[in-house]
């Protein structure tokens, strides 16, 4: 099956090529929105390929029984020069179709649990979080009494920003308000839903290292995307201050995002000195770019493969 197995070798390269490209790319935050896009459309043009090889030699089972026909194996291995020889019979056709649909049902298993795990333990902390907090009339947190410095939002129903005593008592009245910002941002952005795919997927699958080092380099760059969103209402400087004002030891609690939670050093250099406008430019272009390519990638796989013009077109044997 050509468009199965050029998708299989598409997602393979992009899934090793992509890490340490987008990783350089995006180290400095210089567009933290199309960085997130630039890993948002490698790990999902990988992970949809994925499911679309799998359903695609199901469906070429299903066609194809009782006859053998052409095999997926032997036929994809037989334009890589043979790299098998030999016919496949039904019975490696089988089982080959059937590991395949095995370990996509088992990963979307175990993804779905883990979703619904980590979704049932945000909503439950934002639920105690306004039963135990206490309110401050103007201000749209949830305070709790706490002597470590931490502010941090959580994904519920309804959604909730957690501010302890000690971080609003270390926060002036400008500082306080770019901190909420920023919190806002990520929850009008859904930066927690996105995140909780992400971290899901890595787990699921912790052996690609293009889902685990893409989860956590999305992190990092939401954190920017909502320091962006809160500077530009309340001034980088005022933002800086914040987050210098509530560094520190604090723990923050498990599928939470909390404003110093993540990379704080990264984020207080590029307020303290935001690159030139050619460089974001620049950058731009460069990241919009290969967005594009990576997600026209598995489309124009799929027409180049129908087409008999890769390398892996179907041959009879």
């Amino acid at each position: 099956m050509s468009v199965a197995a050029c998708l299989l070798l598409y997602s393979v390269a992009i899934a090793a090529a992509a890490p340490p490209l987008l990783t350089r790319m995006t180290r400095d935050g210089i567009a933290p929105h199309l960085g997130v896009a630039a890993w948002v459309a490698a790990i999902g043009s990988v992970v949809l390929s994925w499911v679309t090889v799998a359903v695609l030699l199901l469906t070429q089972l299903i066609q194809g029984w009782p006859s053998p026909g052409l095999s997926v194996i032997s036929s994809c291995l037989a334009n890589l020069r043979e790299v098998i020889s030999g016919r496949a019979g039904v019975a490696l056709q089988v089982g080959v179709v059937a590991v395949a649909v095995m370990a996509v049902s088992t990963a979307l298993g175990r993804l779905g649990f883990r979703l619904r795990r980590m979704r049932a333990q945000t909503h439950g902390h934002a639920r105690m979080a306004r039963i135990i907090g206490r309110r401050i009339d103007g201000l749209d947190a949830v305070i709790l009494d706490a002597p470590e410095r931490a502010a941090y939002c959580v994904a519920g129903k309804p959604h909730a920003i957690v501010l302890t005593s000690a971080a609003l008592a270390a926060l002036d009245e400008r500082q306080l308000s770019a901190v909420l910002a920023h919190e806002r941002a990520h929850l009008t952005g859904r930066h927690p839903q996105l995140l909780a795919i992400l971290r899901g997927l890595s787990t699921t699958l912790p052996r690609v290292a293009l889902l685990t080092i893409g989860a956590a380099e999305v992190a990092r760059l939401l954190e920017m995307c909502a320091d962006d969103r809160a500077a530009r209402t309340h001034g980088s400087r005022t933002l800086l201050g914040g987050l210098l004002a509530l560094s520190g030891p604090g723990p923050i609690p498990a599928g939470t995002l909390g404003a110093t939670s993540i990379a704080v050093l990264d984020r207080a250099g590029r307020l303290a000195a935001p690159p030139a406008p050619a460089q974001r430019i620049r950058m731009r272009v460069l990241l919009t770019s290969v967005t594009t390519i990576i997600t026209a990638g598995p489309l124009v796989t799929t027409a180049l493969a129908a087409a008999g013009v890769m390398l892996c077109g179907p041959m009879a044997l």
